[in-house]
C-alpha cells in the first residue's frame, strides 16, 4: 500500500506517468499497474483516464491529501525510532526563496554544530515552490515570506523582518542621499528579481502604489547576477537589508533606506502540519524558536 501512495505523490509531482514512473524507479507499464492495484483496493478510480494525464478525480484529490498524511506520518516514525538508537543523521531538506539564501547558514551552523552527522541540502526556490516542495514531501523544510501571501496549510516560525534598501554607488543618481521615496525611483537603471519571485511582486506593488511604471533594465531569478552588476556602479538594485549586510556590499557601495513607506515583512520557516514532526525537522524547529529572531 505505501508503495502505491509513493506512486501517487509522484504523479502529483511529475504530472506525467513517464517521468513519475522514473522517478519511483520502475518501468511506466509498473507505475500504470500499481495504480490501477490502488484504485482496485479503494474501490474507485484516482485517475482521469488517457493516453497521457490528464488530471486526479474529485475522489483521487482527496486519496492524494491522505496520501500525503500518511506518508508524512510513515517517514516521521522510521526517523523517529531511529533516533532512539543514533544521533540525530541523515539529510535536511531546505527549499528557500533567493533573498534570504544567504541567512541560510544562520540556521544550518547551530544546527550542525549540535548535530554533526547531519548533511543538508538547500534549494533556490520560488515561494510558491517552497510550499508546493513541502507539501509533496520534496523538501523537510522552508523559509519564505509569512505575511504577503498565503502560506496554505503549514507551521511557521518568524524568523526576522525584512526590510528594502536602494543600494547604488555614491557617484550615482541618488547615490548622495540619506534616505529616497518609492516614487523617486523610476528614473534610474534597476535591477530586479524576475516577476515569479515573491520578492518581485512585493517591489512591483510598491512602486504601483507610489505611481512608478517602471521596467528594468536587468532581470534575473539569481541575486548573483543582479549583485554583480550593481558592483560595477553603473546599475542599482533594491534589496533586503539584512542581504546586502550579508554580502558586504556597504563597503563598496551606498545602501539607503527608501520610505514612504518603509515597509517591513516577515521572513520565516515553514514545516510540514504534521505531529509529530521527523526528528531531523523538530530539531530544525527548536533551533529556530530558541534563537526568536535572527536580526
Amino acid at each position: 500500500m505505501i508503495d502505491k501512495l509513493d506512486y501517487l505523490l509522484a504523479l502529483a509531482r511529475e504530472r506525467h506517468f513517464g517521468r513519475a514512473a522514473e522517478s519511483c524507479g520502475v518501468t511506466q507499464p509498473s507505475f500504470s499497474a500499481g495504480i490501477r492495484v490502488l484504485e482496485e483496493m479503494l474501490g474507485m478510480p484516482v485517475v482521469e483516464r488517457s493516453s497521457r494525464f490528464r488530471g486526479f478525480t474529485p475522489e483521487g484529490e482527496r486519496v492524494l491529501e491522505w496520501a500525503r498524511r500518511i506518508l508524512g506520518d510513515v517517514h516521521a516514525m522510521r526517523a523517529d525510532v531511529g533516533a532512539l538508537k543514533h544521533s540525530l543523521t541523515g539529510l535536511l531538506r531546505i527549499a528557500a526563496i533567493p533573498t534570504v539564501l544567504a541567512t541560510i547558514t544562520e540556521l544550518t551552523t547551530p544546527y550542525r554544530a549540535r548535530h554533526p552527522n547531519v548533511r543538508f541540502s538547500i534549494q533556490s526556490c520560488t515561494s510558491n515552490e517552497v510550499l508546493r516542495r513541502l507539501e509533496n514531501f520534496e523538501v523537510d523544510a522552508g523559509v519564505t515570506y509569512l505575511d504577503n501571501e498565503s502560506i496554505g496549510r503549514a507551521r511557521m516560525i518568524p524568523l526576522y523582518e525584512e526590510r528594502y534598501r536602494l543600494l547604488t554607488s555614491a557617484d550615482a543618481l541618488l547615490g548622495h542621499r540619506e534616505h529616497v521615496s518609492w516614487s523617486e525611483l523610476g528614473d534610474i537603471p534597476l535591477c530586479l528579481l524576475t516577476p515569479d519571485m515573491q520578492n518581485r511582486r512585493i517591489l512591483d506593488r510598491l512602486l504601483q502604489n507610489a505611481g512608478v511604471t517602471i521596467e528594468p533594465t536587468l532581470e534575473s531569478n539569481s541575486i548573483v547576477v543582479l549583485v554583480s552588476h550593481v558592483q560595477t556602479g553603473r546599475w542599482a538594485c533594491i534589496l533586503p537589508e539584512k542581504l546586502a549586510r550579508i554580502f558586504g556590499l556597504t563597503e563598496k557601495l551606498r545602501i539607503i533606506p527608501i520610505i514612504n513607506p518603509e515597509e517591513v515583512h516577515t521572513v520565516g520557516l515553514v514545516l510540514p502540519d504534521r505531529d509529530p514532526l521527523s526528528p531531523l525537522v523538530a530539531a530544525l524547529a527548536t533551533l529556530a524558536r530558541e534563537r526568536g529572531s535572527l536580526d
